[in-house]
């Protein structure tokens, strides 16, 4: 299952800093507009100690952690749903994810420079969240204009529920309210599916602070970009893209202990990771055996065989049923023979809905 998010915010906030501890890239990271041209795009790995646990009690020949793919967007100006800067070329990218992971300058530096000329991150998210709206509206209008006619005129059942379906999003970007704040129906998610409307995805912000305020986690403007995110009933995450950087070049018992030592107990990038996992109404369940641990992303609420099919088409096709262990059983009893004994190996059919931790082993026939 691959699934994207992309970086976006204005130009120097810090999106290819943070893109760069992510990947472990090193893109340019240029004190200027525009420094990124085209989208990088990096997969991350997903942090789970399940996993860990998982290849220290199988031992197998290969390990297969879930991934992540983060993209990396040009800085948005002001005036880009018209063309200013590199305009709607960068837009058209953000169609392409899953979710948004808006970077906010939360931090002074007179070393980089600000385009507006000054930190303001409610100003700056306002920026980037009208140009979204608008890049969404100038789709919407352009659609209704072909389809208004022929919804007047032949009241075509799918016509009338699209162009229905379009006002009612049209009328709430006017009203600078993004498509995911709407309640809609399924029918009308349908709809609007395949115009994949930037403003219909979910979002994270990232505010960018020093090292000092990333230990503290907050400072006067992440309080001001926390408000301002609640009314988008979004999430917010604190980090110091810099150090993310930099810790992104330790050995990972390094990096545990640097973290340790100034009390942060997650970095920044795992809780983004973590976030955005469940932003997306992400989970995982594992496959396990002497040759291979693997770790595979699934939606909430999908049941045993389209799981299946994650591994194979024929192993979806030929479904016959899935024994499940618990992972905290399978924890605490470290022995998949005592936790059959334990009457904790459980048989499952086709509808069974998968659950987080859940490790598998699928039965088939083709």
């Amino acid at each position: 299952m691959s699934l994207k998010a992309g970086i976006v915010g204005l130009p120097n906030v810090g999106k290819s800093t943070l893109f760069n501890a992510i990947t472990k890239k090193h893109i340019l990271a240029a004190n200027y507009p525009f420094a990124t041209i085209d989208p990088n795009v990096g997969v991350v790995t997903v942090p789970d100690s399940r996993l860990e646990f998982l290849e220290s009690l199988y031992i197998p020949k290969s390990t297969v952690p879930t991934t992540f793919e983060f993209t990396d967007i040009a800085g948005l100006v002001e005036g880009a749903s018209k063309g200013e800067g590199l305009g709607n070329k960068f837009l058209s990218h953000i169609r392409e994810v899953d979710a948004i992971v808006e970077v906010v300058r939360c931090f002074k530096d007179e070393n980089i420079i600000h385009v507006s000329g000054s930190i303001d991150p409610v100003r700056d998210m306002e920026i980037i969240n009208v140009e979204l709206v608008l890049s969404d509206l100038e789709i919407i209008e352009s659609r209704l204009e072909k389809i208004a006619k022929k919804a007047a005129t032949t009241k075509e059942k799918e016509t009338v529920l699209e162009y229905e379906t379009l006002v009612k999003c049209k009328e709430s970007l006017l009203k600078n309210e993004p498509i995911r704040h709407l309640d809609l129906t399924e029918e009308e998610s349908l709809v609007i599916k395949n115009f994949s409307f930037i403003t219909a995805k979910p979002i994270i912000y990232v505010a960018n602070v020093n090292e000092s305020d990333a230990v503290l986690g907050k400072n006067e403007y992440t309080e001001k970009v926390s408000e301002y995110a609640e009314k988008e009933h979004a999430s917010v995450i604190v980090m110091c893209a810099k150090m993310e950087s930099e810790l992104s070049e330790l050995e990972e018992s390094e990096k545990k202990e640097f973290l340790k030592e100034v009390g942060i107990p997650y970095s920044g990038l795992d809780k983004l990771i973590f976030a955005t996992y469940d932003l997306l109404g992400l989970q995982t369940f594992f496959t396990a055996g002497k040759d291979e641990c693997r770790a595979w992303t699934f939606k909430k609420g999908m049941n045993a065989k389209k799981c299946a099919g994650l591994i194979h088409s024929d192993i979806e096709r030929g479904f016959i049923k899935a024994e499940i262990m618990k992972y905290n059983d399978l924890e605490e009893l470290k022995d998949e023979k005592k936790v059959q004994e334990a009457g904790k190996l459980y048989i499952e059919g086709k509808d069974y809905l998968m659950q987080d931790g859940d490790i598998v082993y699928f039965r088939f026939n083709v």
